[in-house]
């Protein structure tokens, strides 16, 4: 069996085929398009039979290649770009460069034969681009309205609006009639243009919220029956999670998550700390329903009052109900999967 490690990049893939002991075999490189993937795959086929894919994970540069390749059959293993990190650190050829890092992707998919395999799921794909898209709209609608700020402070300071959000359309429409009527300079028409603009992105916003709550309704309503599950924070662990089959048991979504604590401890005092690594984008999801349940949910509020009065910071208690979680979602997410592939979904009109 020979492991290919994989160095994706814009223009180019790297790829470098290794034996199980993690020595070198042979080594190519392809331009990252449709032309170049047939080649590497043609290659591959007529020189190595028997092989597994290890694929840096790398969301915006790998992702055709991953398609087509579980398209085709192929097994693949995403790796983790700071496992990719530790394995060429390690390794006794010094410096970087394509080659090398293809090479440590392979090397760290050896050394760990537990990470989560890559799994072709276009519905999840789709809410994650859904939920990614609306991040960026809520983040440039935030920077445009801290310009606005600043603007109104200069034309006239009763002008921005007092214990109202500045995300809500009637807010933002009456602004711009009071803009409208000010004396036309060049600041005013920047202010205009900037309010429209914010108008624009919340009507987006409040779509995209629709939409995706249509699309995740259907896909997980266990899901969605927890408590502090709405349908963002289901479409975003969907999104994250890209198809809870890769994990065969809940300790590796949890790995998976960064909600499994890390040991430090040497001695006769066991501790552990905050994995500060993982998946940070679904570790907030999780962190933001723990957040939700300590307040109003009283298993969770209970679960974290027994770990506050055995000793745990306030911080740590947090900790163990988000691991607990995971077990939940787990279940739930796992629970939604078998209900879809017996019970087909209606088709989008």
């Amino acid at each position: 069996m020979v492991l290919l490690g994989v160095d994706p990049h814009k223009k180019t893939h790297t790829v470098v085929a290794a034996d199980e002991a993690g020595r070198e075999l042979s080594t190519v490189t392809v331009p990252a398009t449709a032309a170049g993937h047939l080649k590497l795959f043609g290659w591959v086929t007529a020189t190595y039979p028997q092989r597994r894919w290890a694929v840096e994970d790398g969301r915006h540069v790998a992702g055709r290649l991953l398609r087509e390749l579980m398209a085709a059959g192929e097994s693949v293993t995403c790796v983790p770009t700071k496992l990719m990190a530790g394995a060429r650190a390690g390794a006794r050829t010094r410096g970087k460069s394509d080659p090398i890092d293809a090479l440590a992707v392979a090397r760290a998919a050896l050394r760990e034969p537990g990470l989560p395999a890559a799994h072709l799921d276009q519905e999840c794909l789709d809410l994650r681009l859904l939920v990614d898209h609306r991040e960026h709209l809520v983040a440039e609608r935030t920077r445009n309205i801290n310009r606005l700020r600043w603007d109104l402070v200069d034309l006239d300071p009763a002008l921005e609006p007092t214990g109202q959000k500045m995300t809500t359309q009637k807010v933002l429409r009456e602004l711009i009639d009071r803009l409208g009527r000010l004396p036309t300079t060049v600041r005013r028409n920047l202010a205009i243009e900037k309010t429209e603009r914010i108008l624009v992105d919340t009507i987006r916003i409040k779509e995209l919220e629709r939409d995706i709550t249509r699309a995740v309704t259907p896909l997980a309503p266990t899901l969605l029956a927890l408590f502090g599950v709405a349908a963002l924070t289901a479409a975003k662990i969907m999104g994250e999670v890209a198809g809870i089959e890769r994990f065969s048991t809940p300790a590796k979504l949890a790995n998976h998550a960064g909600t499994a604590c890390i040991p430090v401890w040497s001695g006769n005092t066991e501790k552990h700390r905050l994995n500060r690594g993982a998946n940070r984008q679904l570790n907030c999801a999780v962190h933001r329903i723990a957040v939700t349940q300590v307040r109003r949910h009283p298993p969770a509020q209970a679960l974290f009052a027994r770990r506050r009065a055995a000793g745990d910071t306030k911080a740590g208690a947090y900790r163990v109900v988000k691991r607990h979680l995971i077990d939940v979602i787990y279940r739930a997410m796992n629970q939604d999967t078998r209900a879809r592939q017996t019970i087909p979904l209606p088709k989008a009109a």
